[in-house]
């Protein structure tokens, strides 16, 4: 975190003291002054914070003191649980305020979220021909570039001049999501051709807008995956994308501080499951508002499955358990092997699932990959095998056998541990699945197991076990 962003926590932080402390004295309109020192998002924020310190009508109160195009904003930047408070709390005519003024996308995010009866409720509120827009869109399934996109767009005709478009963004582009590109349709309403509001700033009046698009555009269907939206935000760095129905009709365009919260939502699912947290309900709820009940879900399937796994290794070592008890100090050094051949795996793997998630490198590469991996392995094992048999030798007292025993295996674990990891994910990927979905513990669960028979293996060669 920076200077500036610690500087603006700790004024934040001051400031929720000091509302906190007007609440008490009922001195409403200063902790409301106290809130318009800082932006919509801001003040959201500490809104959060008073409905955890207070009660839900304080929150409401201020809320309500709030200027009201001030009060749209903030809105749309609180939690579900807040905004069907706040909806329960004011009356129908600030409710039908705020749905008027919400932008058109961030609309049908908080009515996705909302109760059904809360939705009804604004649903009454909206005027008919919006109405049917916004159930339109509420259809759409939750993960495909429907759900993301907006109607507010600047849609321009192909036979328009230059000056005539330039008056038309004029007059309706303070209702748009955004007007630096400008889309072009014929009439039949499907997209031929974009033009930026670059171009027509420089071009005559008199030119045709047929004359100055771009017809090589880059769009996406109603119905493709928002991670594969997000992609193409990450590929080519627009602002804006058209989305196109199966007809090629302009149907709303995404912008991209909607495919920012997907981004973050893709990006906290694969860490999730790298790490073995299944999420059954696909909740974007914080850590903190997740019941304990659903926590032990998301957790269990993979930590069952690993104890079964770990029934193997407990296998392996029963197998070999009177060989051990020859030489015991065989045993101390299981655990180091282990933990290095599982913490070498994931971080092969982590490296290969983030570079498949960049493209940064595909299925294609995975005899690169291998070689590459194994030359990083051999170093690695080379390396930590010469510090671990002067270790064993000089520092344990163990004889030369012992440590030969200890490095060989070292080095072989670290090897297949590296292969097994970079492996893994390409394999995954290579039969359509989600590479994330290979949990970083599976991995290190595998590598325990022939780590273990490596480790093994060497004892019964160099020392005749």
């Amino acid at each position: 975190m920076d200077n500036k962003a610690m500087d603006l926590d700790i004024l934040l932080e001051e400031s929720l003291e000091k509302i906190l402390g007007l609440l008490e004295e009922k001195k409403y309109f200063q902790a409301r002054d106290e809130l318009l020192k800082y932006n919509a998002v801001d003040i959201a924020e500490l809104l959060e914070e008073i409905t955890e310190e207070t009660e839900i009508e304080m929150t409401i109160i201020l809320f309500r003191l709030l200027p009201k195009d001030v009060s749209v904003e903030v809105f749309s930047e609180l939690p579900s649980d807040d905004q069907v408070e706040i909806v329960n709390g004011i009356t129908d005519k600030e409710i039908d305020f705020i749905v008027k003024e919400m932008d058109f996308d961030d609309k049908i995010d908080i009515l996705e979220e909302l109760p059904a009866n809360i939705v009804d409720k604004i649903l009454e509120k909206t005027p008919k021909n919006e109405r049917k827009l916004i159930n339109t869109f509420l259809n759409y399934p939750d993960t495909c570039a429907g759900s993301l996109m907006t109607p507010d767009y600047i849609s321009l005709q192909k036979d328009w001049t230059v000056g005539e478009a330039l008056e038309y963004i004029k007059k309706v582009g303070m209702d748009a999501e955004t007007i630096y590109t400008c889309y072009v349709k014929d009439s039949g309403r499907k997209l031929i051709g974009i033009v930026s509001l670059s171009t027509l700033v420089i071009s005559d009046d008199e030119v045709r807008i047929k004359n100055i698009m771009r017809t090589d555009y880059v769009y996406e269907n109603v119905y493709d995956d928002q991670e594969d939206v997000s992609e193409d935000f990450k590929k080519y760095g627009f602002l804006a994308i058209p989305v196109v129905d199966k007809e090629h009709r302009l149907v709303g365009i995404i912008t991209v501080d909607d495919i920012l919260d997907v981004m973050e939502e893709e990006a906290t699912e694969d860490i999730e499951r790298m790490n073995g947290v299944i999420d059954w309900e696909n909740s974007d709820k914080g850590y903190l508002d997740i019941s304990v009940w659903q926590h032990v879900l998301n957790r269990l399937p993979w930590l069952i499955i690993l104890m079964i796994a770990y029934i193997f290794t407990g296998m392996i070592i029963t197998r070999f358990e009177g060989k051990l008890s020859e030489i015991i100090c065989l045993v101390a050094y299981m655990p180091m092997l282990m933990g290095t051949g599982g913490n070498t795996g994931s971080q092969a793997a982590t490296l290969i699932i983030r570079g498949l998630a960049t493209d940064e490198v595909d299925t294609s590469d995975v005899w690169k990959i291998l070689w590459k991996e194994l030359r990083v392995g051999f170093l690695i094992g080379a390396i930590l095998s010469v510090l671990n048999f002067a270790r064993v030798c000089w520092l344990d007292g163990n004889g030369a056998m012992v440590a030969l025993t200890v490095c060989s295996a070292m080095l072989f674990i670290v090897v297949f541990a590296k292969v097994l990891g970079s492996m893994v994910p390409l394999l995954v990927k290579k039969i359509k699945l989600d590479p994330a979905l290979i949990a970083n513990p599976a991995i290190s669960s595998v590598s325990d197991m022939v780590a273990l028979s490596i480790y093994f293996a060497m004892a019964l060669l160099f020392l005749g076990l």
